[in-house]
């Protein structure tokens, strides 16, 4: 911990590193068929359209929020570290744009309300 705090740009980069991965992480896993759900939990989510939405305007205010901070550390905050922290943020921020796209997919094809046709006819 004494050398941490002495070297605390090291935290930084590492957290810097860490936003990177996850952004690129979320962003393959956007790449899943929007069609299937493998979780009942998940179907009971996006089934429902007042829990659909309601999950669909939490990723959205998190995807914003997190690109906010980004945009506003790269081009307000003088500091170095929170640099590099604000260019992992925005990477995050750019794979949760794709997870929000994903998650307005999988609404779209499974929620309840959506009128179908009839498979009969």
């Amino acid at each position: 911990m004494k050398y941490l705090t002495q070297n605390i740009n090291i935290l930084f980069e590492n957290l810097n590193s860490f936003l990177i991965f996850i952004g690129l992480a979320i962003s393959f896993s956007t790449l899943q068929d929007t069609t299937k759900t493998s979780l009942n939990f998940e179907k009971k989510i996006w089934k429902n359209p007042r829990k659909g939405k309601i999950i669909i305007i939490t990723i959205s205010l998190t995807t914003f929020s997190i690109l906010a901070y980004g945009i506003f550390g790269l081009s307000i905050i003088s500091n170095e570290n929170l640099k590099e922290l604000s260019f992992g943020a925005i990477t995050l921020g750019i794979g949760l744009i794709g997870f929000l796209k994903t998650g307005v997919e999988i609404f779209d094809n499974h929620r309840k309300d959506q009128n179908t046709t009839d498979k009969n006819v």
